[in-house]
C-alpha cells in the first residue's frame, strides 16, 4: 500500500471502527497527519502571523485537527484489531507518555497471519477493497 491509497483508504473509513488495517495503511496516514500538522502551521503563521499576546493563531491547524480526528482514532482501532487486539486498547493513550508508547509498541508490530475475530488478513488480499 503507497501513501496515496493509504490517506484514500483512511479517509473512506472515516469512522469505520471495525475490520483490520496493515501496517503500511496506518503509518503512512499517521505521515500524511504530521506533514499535514507542519503545513498547516507554517500557512498559520505565514497568514494570520502572532497575536498581541505572543501566541499563534492556528485556524488551519484546528481544522485540519477535527478533519483527521475520527479517521485516525478509526484507523488506530483498525491496527489494534489486525493485531488480534480489542479497540479498546487505544484508551491507553489517555495514560501520559507510558501509554503513548505501549501503543506505538503495538502498532509497529507484525499483525496476525491470516483471518482472525475482526476480519481477513489485510495482507494476504482477501477482503481489501479493489
Amino acid at each position: 500500500m503507497d501513501f496515496k491509497v493509504a490517506v484514500q483508504t483512511c479517509f473512506s473509513k472515516y469512522v469505520t471502527f471495525t475490520g483490520r488495517a496493515r501496517r503500511s495503511e496506518f503509518w503512512w496516514f499517521v505521515l500524511f497527519i504530521v506533514v499535514g500538522n507542519v503545513i498547516a502551521s507554517l500557512l498559520d503563521s505565514l497568514l494570520f502571523g502572532w497575536m498581541t499576546s505572543g501566541h499563534t493563531v492556528s485556524i488551519l491547524g484546528a481544522l485540519f485537527g477535527l478533519a483527521v480526528f475520527l479517521p485516525s482514532i478509526a484507523a488506530g482501532v483498525r491496527r489494534l484489531h489486525d493485531l488480534d487486539r480489542t479497540g479498546w486498547w487505544y484508551l491507553l493513550v489517555l495514560i501520559p507518555v507510558i501509554g503513548t508508547l505501549i501503543l506505538i509498541f503495538f502498532f509497529v508490530q507484525k499483525g496476525t497471519d491470516g483471518a482472525n475475530r475482526y476480519g481477513p488478513d489485510p495482507v494476504s488480499g482477501s477482503g481489501v477493497p479493489a
